[in-house]
């Protein structure tokens, strides 16, 4: 890490997103510790995340637990094989995460969910912070031809891409959400799926427009491999302008693998870096990823 001087260099480091992608890029940036916050999207309602949702009302845990998981998957011990474990063959019990199940009583013996994942950070000895989104339960909508069409895994399973997306109901985010990216000089978004990852977050006014009101760096990091949903279909030039559309961010620099030819019609710059795992098919290398955005910050942020 000694050579990661840049990186180093930054009061505070936010990445936007949920999923295995924000996972990836807080695995790759964890030694920076407390400089390093996660703001994690809470609208998932797929798998054992729904099912408590729908049984207790809660935030989606999914992606928080897979981002704390992640984050401590070098030191690897009971506590997190726990965290990761999921029943088999156990009645109601079958498909659910224990790590999902240990966030929901957490949250239930605390005051704010953010307190429950604080305390779980500290007994998996993770020392980036985790944000959700907002602590506020929401689901993910969206308009197409007229109609509303509610749920993260409906919409992933469109075969048109909605017309906007937005939050049911009308959520604020957390303050410390807002309070990190006005503090950061960094802002990565993505990477992972683009509308129910990347885009919940955005999707709040106070979000938006904390990141646009920033003078840091906002790096959109490429998928390695383009996701199976509607917008997999489309080039990136047309997302990030969507993006714009509906919420106001467009990134001042666009992370691209070199494995695919370099992108048209953006308008930002574009920097082409080896990005993808050698041992894990369609995944980002930590190692690559922590090089790549460490060259941004040097050549584009302290120069």
């Amino acid at each position: 890490m000694e050579s990661l001087q840049a990186l180093y260099q930054c009061r505070q480091i936010v990445a936007i997103g949920g999923g295995h992608g924000l996972g990836r890029v807080m695995a790759s940036l964890g030694f920076m510790e407390e400089k390093l916050a996660g703001i994690v999207a809470t609208t998932d309602d797929g798998g054992s995340t729904g099912r408590l949702r729908e049984a207790s009302g809660c935030i989606a845990w999914g992606d928080l637990r897979n981002c704390l998981s992640q984050l401590c998957s070098d030191s690897p011990n009971l506590a997190r094989i726990l965290f990761e474990y999921r029943f088999k063959h156990s009645g109601e019990l079958s498909g659910h995460n224990l790590g999902n199940l240990i966030m929901l009583a957490m949250d239930q013996m605390c005051v704010r969910p953010l307190d429950a994942i604080n305390l779980i950070r500290k007994m998996l000895q993770v020392g980036a912070h985790l944000i959700p989104m907002s602590e506020e339960p929401a689901r993910l909508a969206a308009m197409l031809d007229g109609e509303k069409i509610v749920g993260e895994t409906t919409i992933d399973a469109l075969d048109k891409r909605p017309d906007k997306l937005m939050l049911l109901p009308d959520i604020k985010p957390t303050s410390e959400a807002v309070s990190v990216i006005e503090q950061a000089d960094l802002i990565i978004l993505g990477p992972g799926s683009f509308m129910t990852s990347i885009l919940p977050s955005l999707l709040m006014n106070g979000i938006s427009e904390a990141i646009n009101n920033s003078n840091a760096m906002t790096v959109f990091v490429g998928n390695i491999n383009p996701e199976r949903t509607v917008v997999g279909k489309q080039s990136i030039s047309d997302k990030l302008g969507w993006m714009e559309e509906m919420t106001g961010v467009y990134p001042g620099l666009l992370l691209w693998p070199e494995e695919y030819d370099l992108p048209e019609g953006v308008r930002c710059k574009i920097e082409q870096q080896p990005l993808s795992d050698p041992h894990q098919s369609g995944a980002h290398s930590r190692e690559a990823m922590r090089k790549a955005l460490d060259l941004l910050v040097k050549q584009h942020l302290f120069q």
